[in-house]
């Protein structure tokens, strides 16, 4: 099995890992505004004209969350991500130039404006470091940001804006044409193996999100929305596993269905395809079948389900939709499940319990170049903050956070546990766990902290052992 996983995913580590951290930078400047997106989904299937309730008063408000709201949260949250929240205000700032004025949402546009802004200024910052007389910082502090904003604010008005605007154009074109010709079900031939290379943040954030909001605006709900978070492909493989696995593959796999499905962790089931890679047949082909479906059906949600679970596919369903987006879920399921069922039952390799965890462990590793430290690194000190970092800082961070503090708690020891995105790991964290290929980033961001790795964010032993050593 190792050496069918290694061979699986050797080759072109470097640039893979410089994929997944552009994707990773993406996916961060739109995730922490997830909230948002959902605030106006949410609105938006109920006030609009063919909503649940229509009310034309109320949905006066849908159009300024789109057009000024989004792209500014994500200008603002791009700068702060380069330089803290003066590169967020600056970042802020320039988008402004680019959303005015423009038809369609600029989604693109946040993502420009935001770092640039943010990187233009801590570059200034480091060209004026100790030459500012004393007195003066804070009037230089604030006209530097304010001269920088107002000229890249209309350099974005005048020039980028209508760069981009046409670039959307001609996507948002290229994508209808696809859609029409009845060729978007084989997007999946790219999005399913993308997602188990952790390219889904990339793919989901940063290319179907800013198609799938334009087609809302144009028709109250969008297709895009459902080809990277549906749950149907991912449930097909571990209920196979379910069906035809055996020891401890199999007892894992309910458990795993409850995460991946309810839970919306697809990573979860990442581990159960490299075990077997002739499973990416399932994924691909039940996702296929599912996209096939959906647009057969006119299936769509209204906004991008965060996290790609059934609850949140449901949320984000328009009026009378229910049936197609719940048949196509239906359909991608069965299809990867009978795909995957073959394929279990013709390999007669065993698996064993070492698979899956030496699958897991692979999974991380995809992530990034691993640094190639120990599990469990002993504390020089007692820590007064630990961070539990994953690339989006919501699922598997969230739930290795929660198992971290329970197992601190039932130590009796009082040490604060938050988790975060691996981008936005705090200066002040003393430890910070994350998965081995994350280890090389979390170290960058956070230079002064002891990095803590883990193969496995469910398997409490890492924990237990760390714990233990706080204790000696």
């Amino acid at each position: 099995m190792s050496a069918n996983v290694s061979s699986f995913v050797s080759g072109g580590g470097k640039t893979k890992a410089r994929i997944q951290k552009f994707g990773g930078f993406l996916a961060g400047m739109v995730i922490p505004n997830i909230g948002a997106f959902i605030a106006w989904g949410l609105i938006t299937a109920f006030v609009i004209p063919t909503g649940w309730w229509p009310n034309a008063y109320l949905a006066k408000v849908v159009s300024p969350m789109i057009s000024y709201l989004l792209p500014l949260l994500i200008g603002y949250t791009g700068g702060k991500l380069i330089y803290g929240t003066r590169g967020g205000v600056v970042g802020a700032i320039a988008t402004t130039g680019i959303v005015v004025g423009a038809s369609i949402p600029m989604f693109l546009g946040g993502m420009i404006m935001g770092p640039l802004g943010g990187w233009l200024i801590k570059k200034f910052d480091q060209l004026v470091d100790g030459k500012v007389p004393t007195g003066f910082e804070m009037l230089v502090n604030n006209y530097s940001a304010g001269i920088l904003g107002a000229l890249l604010s209309i350099l974005a008005y005048l020039v980028i804006e209508p760069v981009v605007q046409g670039f959307s154009n001609v996507l948002g074109s290229a994508a209808v044409a696809v859609t029409n010709a009845g060729l978007l079900p084989l997007i999946a031939i790219f999005i399913e193996p993308g997602k188990i290379l952790f390219l889904n943040n990339a793919i989901n954030h940063g290319v179907l999100a800013p198609l799938g909001i334009q087609q809302v605006k144009e028709v109250g709900k969008s297709i895009f929305f459902l080809l990277e978070t549906d749950p149907g492909p991912g449930l097909g493989i571990l209920a196979a596993y379910w069906m035809f696995g055996k020891g401890m593959i199999k007892q894992s796999a309910p458990g795993a269905i409850i995460i991946q499905f309810f839970g919306g962790i697809h990573e979860i089931y990442f581990p159960y395809v490299l075990m077997k890679p002739f499973l990416l047949l399932a994924v691909i082909g039940g996702g296929m079948a599912a996209d096939f479906t959906f647009v057969v059906t006119h299936a769509g949600l209204v906004a991008t389900p965060s996290p790609g679970s059934i609850f949140a596919e449901m949320t984000m369903t328009p009026k009378g939709g229910f049936l197609p987006v719940i048949l196509g879920i239906t359909v991608g399921a069965v299809v990867s499940f009978l795909i995957a069922s073959v394929v279990l039952k013709r390999d007669k390799t065993e698996t064993s319990g070492e698979d899956l965890a030496n699958a897991q462990e692979m999974v991380s590793l995809m992530k990034a170049e691993s640094k190639g430290q120990s599990n469990v690194q002993k504390a020089a000190q007692m820590p007064n903050l630990i961070i539990f970092a994953c690339e989006a800082g919501m699922g598997s961070s969230a739930m290795g956070e929660s198992i971290l503090k329970k197992t601190i708690k039932d130590a009796g020891l009082s040490i604060e546990v938050r988790h975060a995105a691996v981008n936005q790991i705090p200066v002040e964290a003393d430890v910070v766990f994350t998965q081995e290929g994350l280890a090389n980033r979390a170290a960058e961001v956070a230079p002064k902290a002891e990095i803590v790795t883990v193969k496995n964010f469910l398997d409490k032993t890492t924990y237990v052992e760390y714990v233990n050593s706080l204790i000696k």
